[in-house]
């Protein structure tokens, strides 16, 4: 049996295998103890000389649970730095990939007991891993603690370099939409901003492309809850959701058929048909939660943007009928377009009248991609032919210029 050798400054790892045994063997008797404490230490440094990294850990984690209730902040802090640091250890990647699993998986078991020291042991140990996909799992059990501890706002700010790590871990699609929609679900907890969840949902949704009908399946119910979300979000006018296969697959499903329906009136149709809708169907938008006076004031505004795209110049009468509005509310409903952005236009009091400059798409998929491709070709193809013709006006001027000069001699 390999003995422990006394040294004037005992090595961390020991020092942190005797601290956690004290601990655990405190009410055992000081004979028991010491025994126990020395077994333990005699089996730490055999493990050590042995380079049994995973076994040395794994003796650490033994009594995790122990400095948790009874270790102050601080010297917890300080065992676990030692223990995360063992993943420099190894040589495989393998093995540190399984060090980190069993690490992270003893830090996260109890995660309403100091739930935010374990989530800054949790990022310790990511910045120790330098494998991507170990890396990606332990993001993973930080991300599950946070929700199950409760404390997902220390999660949020490492939202803003997803897209950083996602070119750094590099991962598959499976993994992708597992992190999108905890993200997601994250971000509609903490009622940051509903935009930013529904950009998650969003590419969790796109990550179904080419599935099959089992695989596509798994999509149905975020589908209906990122149509929900945005037909009741008051700031979103626009989506590409008509054109994803996971939304696509809701058409002529038996249960959401009508919730597709629902998406295809607020980006393709005007109010009338919302009205239409509603009277067949108020129990379903009452079931998810839509407030129908809510969802007529975006709709207006929805339909105001659809006579934009038609129509230069929308007389006030076609506004008052479209809208189903008074006389008197038709400028004020213009106004509120142009607040949210929706249009460029001008009032035309004088001849009641509104000339449209600019409107957004309500639905930018396929079909509008095309038409800008074909703009910005038209685009190049213009300026192409004034280039050409002020070269040309200058080869002139150059021309004339020369043969003045040779008159002059």
């Amino acid at each position: 049996m390999t003995t422990v050798v006394p040294t004037s400054e005992e090595d961390p790892v020991l020092a942190a295998v005797r601290f956690t045994a004290d601990l655990s063997w405190a009410d055992a008797g000081v004979d028991v103890a010491e025994e126990q404490v020395n077994r333990l230490c005699v089996e730490a440094q055999e493990c050590m000389l042995q380079n049994r990294w995973l076994d040395l850990a794994s003796l650490m984690l033994t009594s995790a649970d122990i400095i948790f209730s009874k270790a102050s902040d601080k010297d917890l802090e300080c065992v676990y730095t030692v223990i995360c640091n063992l993943v420099n250890k190894p040589e495989s990647l393998d093995q540190v990939h399984e060090m980190a699993e069993l690490i992270s998986t003893k830090v996260t078991q109890q995660p309403n007991e100091k739930p935010a020291l374990r989530l800054k042991i949790m990022f310790n140990l990511y910045n120790l891993l330098e494998n991507p996909y170990s890396r990606f799992f332990v993001y993973m059990k930080a991300l599950n603690m946070a929700v199950n501890g409760k404390v997902t706002e220390h999660v949020v700010p490492s939202f803003k370099k997803m897209d950083s790590f996602l070119r750094e871990w590099n991962l598959g699609v499976r993994d992708q939409r597992q992190l999108f929609l905890t993200v997601a679900n994250i971000l509609k907890e903490n009622k940051i901003s509903s935009k930013d969840s529904f950009k998650f949902l969003l590419k969790y949704l796109a990550s179904f492309s080419g599935e099959d009908e089992l695989t596509m399946s798994e999509a149905k119910e975020e589908a209906v809850r990122t149509i929900v979300e945005f037909v009741k979000a008051p700031d979103m006018f626009q989506c590409d959701l008509l054109d994803m296969p996971a939304v696509g697959q809701l058409e002529k499903d038996a249960k959401y058929a009508q919730v597709y329906q629902l998406l295809s009136i607020f980006l393709t149709q005007r109010l009338d048909a919302y009205f239409e809708f509603h009277t067949a169907n108020s129990t379903l938008l009452e079931s998810y939660g839509l407030v129908h006076e809510d969802c007529i004031e975006k709709m207006r505004l929805m339909s105001l943007v659809d006579l934009g795209k038609n129509e230069s110049k929308i007389p006030y009468s076609l506004i008052r009928d479209t809208l189903q509005i008074e006389d008197n509310e038709v400028e004020l409903w213009v106004v509120k377009a142009i607040t949210a952005k929706l249009m460029d236009c001008k009032i035309d009091q004088m001849n009641q009248v509104v000339l449209v400059s600019r409107c957004i798409e309500r639905r930018f998929g396929q079909h509008q991609w095309q038409a800008l491709r074909v703009k910005l070709a038209s685009w190049r193809g213009n300026i192409a032919n004034v280039i050409s013709t002020i070269q040309a006006n200058k080869i002139g001027e150059d021309g004339i210029q020369a043969t003045r000069g040779l008159a002059s001699h």
